[in-house]
């Protein structure tokens, strides 16, 4: 019998189809843009922005103080020592990353809700390792919630789709954010690399923009080789 070429999903898959994605992404942009709605997704990424550099601060042999965040989005990390460049550029960047990664989360259809229930965890444990001031933890609170409370729900279809426009989210608001430092003098993490650096500040925000375009080019080149055909007999 000929071969022909069939298209066969993976129902085990929590990967969206294509147009599902594209339907996701254009909800996730839309939410960014809305006033007070857009609020919390925008302290998610300034949350996984100062995380990241805390990390960065943790693993190049530095010390975390606290950490601080406001309801405009902006943060800030408290640390000492550690590798300043490393630090510097983890911020923008691992946000970005982390959007990513819990995108893939969000397609790991069986383990949707310990997903959920692991990123909860994480702000909770970072509420009780570095958050000091009560506006910090109740931003903090609010972002547990957003993570736990969703568990209440049964769907977990509409558990993933959530997860995912979330991840977008992120993405899209790592990849908006560095634009504001083109306009700032001596300060932001930028014109902090350049003063590590020669390389220029703007080069520094060209990198993150690169970045977060990269991690939603991955996400959908994963929804992409998910819905390519296969072979069949």
């Amino acid at each position: 019998m000929p071969n022909s070429s069939t298209y066969q999903p993976n129902p085990s898959s929590g990967t969206p189809s294509r147009s599902r994605f594209l339907i996701e992404l254009l909800v996730a942009f839309l939410v960014t843009k809305l006033p007070f709605i857009s609020v919390p997704f925008k302290w998610l990424e300034s949350y996984f922005h100062e995380l990241s550099h805390g990390l960065a601060t943790l693993f190049s042999g530095g010390v975390v103080s606290h950490i601080q965040l406001f309801p405009n989005g902006a943060g800030l990390c408290f640390s000492q020592g550690g590798w300043p460049l490393a630090i510097g550029f983890s911020g923008y960047f691992g946000a970005a990353l982390w959007g990513y990664l819990i995108f893939t989360f969000a397609t790991w259809q069986k383990g949707i809700r310990f997903s959920f229930g692991l990123l909860g965890t994480g702000v909770i444990i970072t509420i009780l390792l570095w958050a000091r001031d009560v506006l910090t933890i109740s931003i903090l609170m609010s972002l547990a919630l957003l993570f736990l409370l969703p568990l209440k729900l049964k769907l977990n279809r509409f558990l993933a789709t959530s997860l995912r426009i979330m991840a977008l989210m992120v993405m899209l608001n790592a990849l908006a954010s560095p634009t504001v430092l083109f306009g700032l003098q001596n300060e932001g993490d930028a014109n902090m690399l350049a003063a590590q650096t020669w390389l220029p500040a703007w080069f520094w925000v060209l990198c993150w923009l690169a970045t977060s375009a990269c991690m939603l080019l991955l996400c959908w080149r994963k929804v992409d080789a998910n819905a390519s055909p296969s072979l069949s007999s």
